[in-house]
């Protein structure tokens, strides 16, 4: 793949598997199974997400999944759907966001919906889509940055081998106006890509 290219005009496929999991780009009508996995989700997701402060109606999801379609397609943010193999299920969302096409720098973002915590969705998800970045995207760095008090986010990145990077320390508001201190783990590429 050419270091330097459109975005526009990569073949990026939309959809890969893993063991138990589709992970595939968001679909007009996503919205429903989106919005169903956030309400069930909402109060787990508050302290971490800030898209997940107020229960989103069914046209507001409907519209989050179609922004996420148009920018998977214009290569600006690269959303995935997570839906289990066997049933169908929507699972939750992982996706390469903060693109910097020209560094081929990518930060992960993932979450899972209550009812599949502790299953190894998201480990799963993430690896699967480590691979995709370094292979079809020809990744240079990958990041996983999360609240260092997200001590599960932080578990799936050094599960897979992500290195701890620093504390970025009050890097950010967070809910109610607090400070919040952020972990910065990455993958790069000759080391651990």
């Amino acid at each position: 793949m050419p270091k330097k290219s459109d975005p526009l005009l990569l073949a990026i496929p939309e959809a890969f598997e893993t063991p138990r999991l589709v992970v595939r780009a968001p679909r007009w009508e996503d919205g429903p199974a989106w919005n169903q996995a956030v309400r069930e989700s909402l109060e787990m997701l508050q302290p971490w997400m800030s898209w997940a402060q107020v229960v989103p109606t069914a046209e507001e999801s409907e519209a989050t999944c179609r922004r996420a379609r148009l920018r998977f397609l214009e290569r600006t943010d690269l959303r995935f759907h997570l839906i289990v193999q066997d049933d169908g299920a929507f699972v939750g969302s992982c996706g390469l966001h903060r693109i910097d096409w020209d560094a081929r720098k990518f930060e992960i973002g993932y979450w899972v919906r209550a009812r599949c915590v502790g299953k190894g969705y998201v480990t799963e998800a993430v690896d699967g889509l480590t691979r995709f970045a370094a292979r079809h995207l020809d990744a240079n760095r990958l990041e996983i940055r999360c609240d260092a008090r997200n001590l599960r986010s932080a578990r799936v990145a050094e599960r897979l081998g992500f290195t701890l990077e620093g504390t970025l320390r009050s890097e950010r508001r967070g809910g109610g106006g607090r400070r919040v201190d952020t972990r910065v783990y990455a993958k790069v590429r000759g080391q651990e890509l």
